[in-house]
C-alpha cells in the first residue's frame, strides 16, 4: 500500500525533484511557464513521461523528419498505433515494430514477453486481425553466464507470450556482438490484415462523447517505464526492476477478440493502446490529436492494488488496457460486449472542448495541463553532431585480403559462428504454424504467411547488419534496408514499406548522434529509391551500459506481397542438374564481414559499398523472373558471402549437393560481403529465357545429386570439399553447444 507522502510544489523546485525524473532545469522551466505556476507532484509526473524520448522523440524528430513517409500505398503513416498499406481487394496490412531493451536488460522474460504484448495490441488498436509476429534481438557473445541468461530467458518470453496467445511468430534475425553484453536489444513487430472500412484511429472526437477503460485492472508495475527507457544502464539498473511490466497474454486474447468486435461497434469514437506511459499517452494523445479535452475521474480506474495515487495510476504500465471514446448514450452496449469475455469497461470520463487533461481524484482536481503542452508542444532538440576520429580511420584503411589455409576448414567454422548458425533453437520454441496460414517458416529469407480465401500471401522479414552500420552509418543504413527487400524479393513478393526501430546509443553524445543521422540518411535513400517508405516505427535511445554504446542498430521491418502463392519461393535447391547462378558481381570487400570478425576478434575498414540503383535494377529483375516461373530457389549472400550461402541452399533436405566453379581471388570468390547479389537455381530448360532477363548473371555451377559440396578454382583444383551433413552439424549445433 503506498503511504507515500507527495512533496509540494515548492519543494519539488528547491530540492529539483524533476531532475529525478528526467527533466532538465530549462525543461522544468517550460512546464512552469506553460502552467503559469508551479506543477504538482502528478502534473510534473505527466510531464516526465510524456517530455521522455521514449515519448516525445524529443532529440530524434528532427532527424524523423527525413524519412519518405507517403506513397500511393500507404493509408495510415507514423503516428498512429501502427502504419497501414493497401494491398487490394479492399484489404490492407498493418505492421510495426517497437523495442523493449531496458526491462529485457534487468527482466529478460517479462521484458520480452511485454514487449510482444505492446506491439500485438498497437495492431488490433487500429482494427486489424494480428497474423504474424517478428522480432530482431542482439545479445553479446554468449561467452558470459549472464549473456546465456539473457538470451534463453528473452527466447522463452517471446514463446511465452507469442504461444499463449495464439498468434504464429514467423520470422526474425539474430545477432551477436561484444557491444550488445550488458544491453540486449529486443525488437518485436507485430503484422495484422484488416479491411478498409474497418480503420480506427486513435482519436478523441465529440465534446461529451465517453471515455472508457478497457481491460486489465491497474496496479503499480511499469511506473516511469518510460523514463527508465529514455536513460543510460548502470550498475544501479537493478533497483528499476519495479518498472517492468508484467504481462497475461491470455487476458490480452480476450482484450483482442472483444476489440475487434468493438471494431464494427459505430458507438466506437476512437481506440489506443495503454503504452508506454500508460493513461497518461493514451489520454493525452487522443485529446491532442483530435483537438480536444478528456476530464477523468480516477477514482473510477478499475485498480489491483489498494491506496494508489493520481500519479501512480497515471504512470502504471500495466499491460492489457486499452482507452477508448464512445458515443455518449451507448455504454452500456460496450459494458455487454467486454463482459462476454470477461473484460472491465468502466466509464471514467469525457470528452471536453477545453484541450485540457483534467484529473480528479477524491473529490479534487489533482491535475490541469493543456493536452497540446504534453503531447505536439513537447520541448525538440537539435543536438550537436560531430563525426567520430574512428569514422575517418576506417575509411582511410586499405582494403586488406585474408589469407586462408584450408577454405573447408574456413567454412566450417564461419557456419558454426552464433551470426550465422542455425537459429533453430530459438525458433523450436515458437509456435510458427498456430493459425495454419504459414507457407514459409522460419528459417528461409522471408517469413510468408497466406492471405485466407485470396490467391495472395505476405512476406516478412526483420534485418540490420550493424557491424557496417559501427563502420560508415549511411552506407549500413542504406544496406540494412536493401537487405531486407533483397529478402523480400527472394521470396517471391514485391517489397512494400517499412518500419523501423532505431537503436542506438545516447544522442547527447555527438558522435552518437552523428551516427543516427547519417544512418537515417542512408535509409532515406534507400527508402526513396526502393519505393518502400517508412510507415511508423520506434526511436530506442540511450541503449549504453557504463558509458559504452552498442553499435547503432537501426533495425528494418519489411513487409511484401506476393501476388499469387505461385510465386513463392525459398533458398533451398530443388533439383540435381538445375543450374546455379551468381547475380552480380564480387568484390574484395571484408570489412565488418563474418570473416573479418572471426579471424581478428574485431572489425576494421570500409564497409561494403553500394548502389542503390543496381540494387533496385537487380531486384527487379530477379522478382520478374521469379514471377515468370524461371526460377527454383533464390537467395540473398549476405553474411558469411558466397560460400556461406551454398551451405545454407544445400542444407534442406541434405539429399542434393553442387558443384561450383570460382574465378579470380578466391577468399573474396567465397567470403566477400559484397552487397546486391543473389544466389539463384534454374532449372536448364528455363537456361536461355532466365539468362535473358538477368543482365548480371553468372552461371556458376550445378545441383547435384550426391549430399557433397565441391567449390574449385579457376585452375579447376578443389578448394572447398565436404559432406553436406558435415557442414551441416556444424551449423545446427552451434547455439546449443554454446549454451550448454
Amino acid at each position: 500500500m503506498s503511504l507515500m507522502l507527495e512533496p509540494n510544489p515548492e519543494l519539488i523546485k528547491s530540492e529539483r525533484i524533476y531532475a529525478e525524473m528526467g527533466l532538465s532545469d530549462e525543461e522544468f522551466a517550460m512546464v512552469e511557464s506553460t502552467l503559469g505556476r508551479l506543477p504538482n507532484y502528478t502534473e510534473l509526473g505527466l510531464f516526465s513521461v510524456m517530455w521522455s524520448e521514449h515519448c516525445s522523440y524529443k532529440n530524434s524528430k528532427p532527424v524523423l523528419r527525413k524519412f519518405p513517409t507517403t506513397g500511393e500505398k500507404v493509408l495510415q503513416g507514423p503516428g498512429e498505433g501502427a502504419g497501414i498499406v493497401d494491398i487490394g481487394d479492399n484489404q490492407a496490412v498493418v505492421f510495426k515494430i517497437e523495442s523493449h531493451n531496458h526491462p529485457s536488460a534487468i527482466e529478460p522474460y517479462q521484458g520480452a514477453a511485454t514487449g510482444v504484448g505492446g506491439i500485438i495490441r498497437d495492431v488490433f488498436s487500429m482494427g486489424a486481425r494480428p497474423i504474424a509476429l517478428l522480432n530482431s534481438l542482439r545479445f553479446g557473445e554468449l561467452q558470459s553466464s549472464r549473456g546465456k541468461y539473457l538470451f534463453k530467458e528473452v527466447v522463452a518470453g517471446i514463446a511465452g507470450y507469442g504461444n499463449c496467445i495464439g498468434i504464429p511468430t514467423v520470422g526474425g534475425e539474430i545477432q551477436f556482438d561484444p557491444s550488445y553484453e550488458g544491453n540486449p536489444l529486443v525488437n518485436a513487430m507485430c503484422v495484422g490484415l484488416i479491411n478498409h472500412e474497418d480503420i480506427k484511429k486513435g482519436q478523441a472526437h465529440g465534446v461529451g462523447n465517453t471515455v472508457m477503460y478497457v481491460g486489465a485492472k491497474t496496479g503499480r508495475d511499469g511506473i516511469h517505464g518510460a523514463t527508465f527507457a529514455s536513460e543510460e544502464l548502470t550498475d544501479a539498473s537493478e533497483e528499476k526492476r519495479p518498472a517492468v511490466q508484467v504481462g497475461d497474454p491470455f487476458m490480452e486474447k480476450l482484450l483482442l477478440e472483444a476489440c475487434l468486435e468493438l471494431i464494427h461497434c459505430d458507438a466506437l469514437v476512437g481506440i489506443q493502446d495503454m503504452g508506454a506511459a500508460g493513461l497518461t499517452s493514451s489520454s493525452a494523445e487522443m485529446a491532442s490529436k483530435a483537438g480536444s479535452g478528456i476530464e477523468m475521474n480516477l477514482d473510477l480506474v478499475p485498480q489491483r492494488e489498494t491506496g494508489m495515487t493520481a500519479y501512480e495510476m497515471m504512470l502504471s504500465e500495466s499491460q492489457e488496457r486499452m482507452l477508448i471514446v464512445v458515443t455518449k448514450g451507448r455504454e452500456q452496449e460496450i459494458v455487454d460486449l467486454f463482459s462476454k469475455y470477461d473484460l472491465e469497461a468502466v466509464s471514467i470520463g469525457t470528452v471536453t472542448d477545453d484541450q485540457k487533461l483534467r484529473l480528479i481524484h477524491k473529490g479534487e482536481v489533482v491535475a490541469d495541463v493543456p493536452v497540446d503542452a504534453l503531447a505536439e508542444e513537447a520541448p525538440v532538440y537539435h543536438k550537436p553532431s560531430s563525426e567520430p576520429a574512428a569514422y575517418r580511420e576506417f575509411q582511410e584503411m586499405e582494403v586488406s585480403t585474408p589469407v586462408i589455409e584450408d577454405y573447408t576448414e574456413t567454412l566450417k567454422n564461419l557456419l558454426s559462428q552464433p551470426t550465422i548458425a542455425s537459429k533453430e533453437w530459438v525458433y523450436d520454441q515458437y509456435d510458427y504454424m498456430v493459425r495454419t496460414n504459414t507457407v514459409v517458416a522460419p528459417g528461409s529469407d522471408a517469413a510468408v504467411v497466406r492471405i485466407r480465401e485470396t490467391n495472395k500471401a505476405l512476406a516478412m522479414t526483420t534485418d540490420c547488419n550493424s557491424r557496417y552500420l559501427y563502420l560508415d552509418p549511411e552506407t549500413g543504413g542504406k544496406i540494412a534496408v536493401a537487405e531486407a527487400a533483397r529478402n523480400i524479393v527472394c521470396s517471391g513478393a514485391e517489397p512494400l514499406a517499412i518500419t523501423d526501430c532505431l537503436n542506438f546509443g545516447n544522442p547527447e553524445k555527438p558522435e552518437i548522434f552523428w551516427q543516427i543521422e547519417k544512418a537515417v540518411d542512408g535509409m532515406s535513400d534507400a527508402c526513396r529509391t526502393l519505393s518502400t517508405p517508412v510507415i511508423g516505427g520506434n526511436v530506442s535511445l540511450y541503449n549504453e551500459t557504463n558509458g559504452e554504446a552498442i553499435y547503432p542498430t537501426p533495425v528494418v521491418g519489411m513487409v511484401g506481397l506476393v501476388h499469387d502463392v505461385a510465386h513463392i519461393t525459398t533458398q533451398s535447391f530443388k533439383e540435381s542438374g538445375d543450374l546455379i547462378y551468381v547475380i552480380g558481381e564480387t568484390k574484395e570487400e571484408f570489412g565488418g564481414s563474418e570473416l573479418q570478425k572471426m579471424l581478428e576478434g574485431k572489425i576494421f575498414g570500409k564497409a561494403p559499398e553500394i548502389d542503390l540503383e543496381v540494387e533496385l535494377n537487380r531486384q527487379k529483375q530477379l522478382l520478374a523472373a521469379i514471377q515468370k516461373g524461371l526460377v527454383a530457389s533464390a537467395h540473398d549472400i549476405a553474411e558469411g558471402g558466397l560460400a556461406v550461402a551454398l551451405a545454407e541452399s544445400v542444407f534442406g533436405d541434405r539429399q542434393l549437393g553442387a558443384e561450383i566453379k570460382v574465378s579470380g581471388n578466391t577468399a573474396s570468390a567465397l567470403f566477400s560481403e559484397t552487397q546486391s547479389r543473389f544466389l539463384v537455381s534454374v532449372s536448364a530448360v528455363n537456361q536461355a529465357e532466365f539468362e535473358g532477363l538477368i543482365q548480371e548473371a553468372n552461371l556458376v555451377g550445378k545441383v547435384t545429386d550426391m549430399p557433397i559440396l565441391t567449390i574449385t578454382d579457376s585452375s579447376s583444383q578443389p578448394i572447398v570439399k565436404a559432406e553436406i551433413n558435415e557442414l551441416f552439424t556444424a551449423w545446427k549445433g552451434a547455439i546449443p553447444c554454446l549454451l550448454s
